[in-house]
């Protein structure tokens, strides 16, 4: 499979995953806790399982596409899918869009075939080990208790920990399966991706979806698209180095701005268990 195909694949399961476990956690009792404590709670719950079993099939997806597209290109894709969950709940579920909206949802569109376009297929640089593990697992191992402290910056600490799991994923994507289970950065990826779910349960419970998802997904963009191209040999098309700084701006800003009109539908709230 190309890894153009592997990202759009990826896409849109992460969208079907999205819309599914929005309204699981919306659905989910109130109590006090962490985010652990709630994954724990929505364990039980149908259709947050099947929410989740998107976004590992759209994690499953983008792994692949890693190991020869850049990181600015398949984060930047990965992030659109809350404009994929926005279209599927106007689709399904009767969610209202505006204009601004649609809007929107163009200019990400505009974005992500600027840095499709610019992208230039590569293989990562091996990161020394050592430092990368202990640089990588300290910040997986500070978000969750960070998460605690910083409770409006939920999001953003989960877009901390899915750029993580983007630049531990790109070094390892392509690996023979036997290195690629014995490889630490493997089980550092396996943690982040567990903490970024964990925060990213409390986010959805706690406040707007589209808010949440984007705040996070922009953050993971931006920290991993500079490591990709700083430490990790992604390359750009010759002459195209434009697109990329304009692609990564309209995708980043379209899931922002995305995130801060989209209101939550009424079904969110009232759905029962």
């Amino acid at each position: 499979m190309s890894g153009h195909l592997a990202l759009a694949v990826s896409t849109v399961l992460y969208g079907l995953g999205i819309v599914a476990q929005t309204v699981a956690a919306r659905r989910a009792d109130e109590r006090p806790g962490t985010g652990v404590g709630l994954l724990a709670r929505l364990a039980s719950d149908r259709l947050y399982l099947l929410g989740f079993s998107g976004q590992v099939g759209g994690f499953l997806f983008a792994f692949l596409a890693r190991e020869s597209l850049p990181l600015y290109l398949v984060q930047a894709g990965s992030s659109c899918a809350v404009g994929v969950a926005a279209v599927i709940g106007v689709l399904l579920l009767g969610w209202r869009i505006r204009r601004v909206e649609i809007a929107v949802l163009v200019v990400m569109a505009c974005g992500l075939l600027l840095l499709t376009g610019a992208a230039a297929p590569s293989t990562a640089h091996e990161l020394p080990l050592l430092p990368a593990v202990i640089v990588l697992g300290l910040l997986t191992l500070a978000v969750l208790p960070l998460a605690r402290v910083f409770r409006g910056a939920v999001p953003l600490l989960a877009g901390i920990a899915y750029a993580v799991v983007a630049v531990a994923a790109r070094t390892v994507s392509g690996k023979p399966l036997l290195e690629l289970v014995l490889h630490p950065l493997t089980w550092v990826m396996v943690i982040a991706a567990f903490v970024g779910q964990a925060c990213l349960a409390t986010a959805l419970q706690r406040g707007s979806a589209t808010s949440a998802v984007a705040s996070m997904d922009a953050t993971t963009v931006v920290i991993s698209s500079v490591a990709g191209l700083a430490l990790m040999g992604d390359r750009i098309a010759p002459g195209r180095e434009w697109w990329v700084g304009l692609g990564v701006l309209l995708v980043v800003s379209g899931v922002l701005v995305l995130g801060r009109v989209s209101k939550p539908a009424p079904e969110l709230v009232t759905a029962d268990r």
